[in-house]
């Protein structure tokens, strides 16, 4: 028996999540609907023309919304990070022990420098924009993988946006391989479109031969094969990956399982804020597949979830309404 369903590995970053309009981009030259990492006097500029009163903060990063995820709806997750020693570190840790996530570090592991932060600007039409500043999440290497986490799991989590430096890139390969020599599935994010379009021969290095399920949205699927229309790209992605899901946003989403394509339906929903609704998606999938669930079971449960999140202000859904949904999937 396993102890965790689930061990991430990913950035560490306090989101800074406020409301903008399409000016405030044209003023402060923000490229719309992208993750743009940016040095540190650079978001300091811009979160001194926000309001911060209004801003809601949270303990973040990709795949740290997607194992709390794993933890809000009942499975045991694990999060490999690095945050530094200071308020925002002491924050993070708090929170995610807060979120029933088990980690490793305690404040007195914490070395000096600034935790990362990521700047998460969401307009009226629900699209979200993010600068973020790594901080000393950017010097996550392997000696932040714990080996026992992984080999103790069913699942190994990899967020895509560790592969921007060569020590995290190392670090998905180094943890990818713990993984597979001890049994482990792998399950990889690319995270966001422009991690395909920029580093696409990187990821080729971490996939190797391929990873147990792979998880992308539409854009992603088709930059990373290099197709133009939807059909092709999921027949391309059967060659890296044993399983995967690509999430079609308002149309739901398309999940390959080894031998067929399943089409989930999405959940009629009023969106506001899509940030952090494919680590949702991930997180309620992993929890299904990892606890009983079947592919198409996991896929309705992670479409509710994610439309949820989408309604609401903020990546992560509260106790009781992660409880509700899968009472609605298991009447």
């Amino acid at each position: 028996m396993k102890k965790y369903d689930v061990t991430g590995i990913g950035n560490a970053l306090v989101d800074v999540e406020f409301k903008v309009n399409d000016q405030f981009f044209i003023d402060q030259g923000v490229e719309k609907g992208l993750m743009t990492l940016v040095d540190e006097d650079r978001q300091n500029a811009l979160m001194n023309v926000i309001n911060t009163a209004e801003a809601k903060k949270q303990a973040g990063g990709s795949a740290a919304n997607t194992v709390v995820a794993v933890s809000q709806f009942g499975g045991k997750s694990y999060y490999c990070f690095r945050v530094a020693d200071d308020e925002l570190g002491s924050f993070y840790l708090k929170d995610l022990n807060d979120s029933g996530v088990d980690i490793a570090l305690n404040q007195d592991d914490l070395e000096p420098g600034v935790t990362g932060k990521c700047l998460v600007m969401v307009t009226e039409d629900s699209e979200r924009t993010m600068n973020t500043f790594l901080g000393i999440t950017a010097n996550f290497s392997t000696k932040d993988i714990n080996e026992s986490a992984i080999k103790d799991s069913k699942y190994l989590f990899i967020e895509g946006y560790l592969i921007t430096s060569e020590n995290g890139k190392e670090a998905m390969r180094y943890a990818k391989k713990i993984a597979e020599e001890n049994g482990v599935k792998v399950a990889m994010t690319f995270s966001d479109p422009a991690m395909v379009k920029y580093f696409r021969e990187p990821f080729d290095e971490v996939i190797g031969a391929s990873v147990d399920l792979l998880f992308a949205n539409e854009e992603e699927a088709m930059l990373f094969t290099g197709k133009d229309n939807l059909l092709e790209a999921r027949e391309e992605l059967k060659k890296v990956a044993k399983h995967f899901v690509i999430t079609q946003g308002k149309n739901g989403a398309m999940i390959f399982d080894g031998d067929t394509f399943i089409d989930i339906e999405p959940y009629k929903t009023t969106a506001i804020d899509s940030n952090g609704a494919g680590d949702m998606f991930a997180g309620a999938f992993l929890y299904g597949i990892t606890n009983g669930h079947s592919f198409a079971s996991s896929g309705k449960l992670a479409s509710m979830a994610s439309s949820k999140i989408v309604s609401q202000f903020g990546p992560r859904l509260l106790w009781h309404e992660a409880k509700e949904i899968l009472n609605r999937l298991n009447p």
